[in-house]
């Protein structure tokens, strides 16, 4: 996980985990360089769900559109650098709405931009619009969600830029969270709230003006790769 997806996670939980013992789930839970269980401290239960086994994962599940959890039965569903490894991710995002209980959240992290990294593929940049899309694939799917924030981060010194959006079950309970993330954060662009539908810092970069050194080795790296795997098939 790059440095700027622990940064967010942190600040969603300083934002919406209340003062109370949650249950949560976490998908593509691997610690990779650290994760999001790290963050949510003692006291809570914690799923860590994966493909495959590793460091912080409690279930291994063979079906990444199937979460092994009853319905409305989780305080947050959350998902981070994650996403854009699933090839369709709104069945996902469904899935998660449906474990969920009627005040519960969805927390989503995935690249606006960055270098291509596969594990084992990946498929997908969400742009500014990408949380309404969903806001609005979960209403077609019968959910009553909210899209209460949304925002695309300046950028990492590993070469990403952060889509970082927060989801409510049914919109009804909306009054129990009174914060958001961008209450106290002010280096993102394009950024929504529930309470108002125009983006603020809009910009129409979608990808870094500068490559740091950092970046361009993960590329330089990436496509190494790449061609010795090409070269293996031949």
């Amino acid at each position: 996980m790059h440095t700027s997806a622990l940064e967010f996670g942190r600040r969603f939980l300083d934002s919406y985990a209340l003062d109370r013992r949650l249950t949560i789930a976490e998908i593509g839970a691997s610690d990779v360089n650290g994760s999001l269980r790290q963050l949510a401290g003692e006291g809570h239960e914690y799923i860590g769900l994966d493909l495959e086994p590793g460091p912080g994962v409690d279930r291994v599940i063979d079906d990444p559109y199937r979460i092994p959890v009853e319905d409305g039965v989780l305080d947050m569903c959350l998902a981070s650098s994650c996403l854009e490894h699933v090839e369709f991710f709104w069945l996902l995002f469904e899935e998660m709405l449906r474990v969920l209980k009627p005040d519960g959240l969805v927390y989503l992290n995935v690249p606006s931009s960055g270098p291509f990294h596969r594990y084992p593929v990946d498929c997908w940049r969400f742009y500014p619009d990408s949380g309404v899309a969903l806001e609005r694939w979960g209403r077609r799917q019968g959910f009553e969600c909210l899209l209460l924030e949304s925002f695309v981060d300046d950028g990492d010194a590993d070469g990403f830029r952060d889509f970082v959006c927060v989801f409510l079950k049914d919109r009804s309970h909306v009054a129990r969270f009174p914060r958001r993330i961008l209450d106290d954060f002010d280096r993102f662009t394009n950024g929504l709230r529930d309470d108002q539908r125009d983006f603020a810092n809009p910009s129409d970069i979608a990808e870094p003006t500068e490559l740091t050194d950092a970046f361009k080795e993960t590329v330089k790296e990436e496509l190494k790769r790449l061609w010795r795997e090409s070269k293996k098939t031949q």
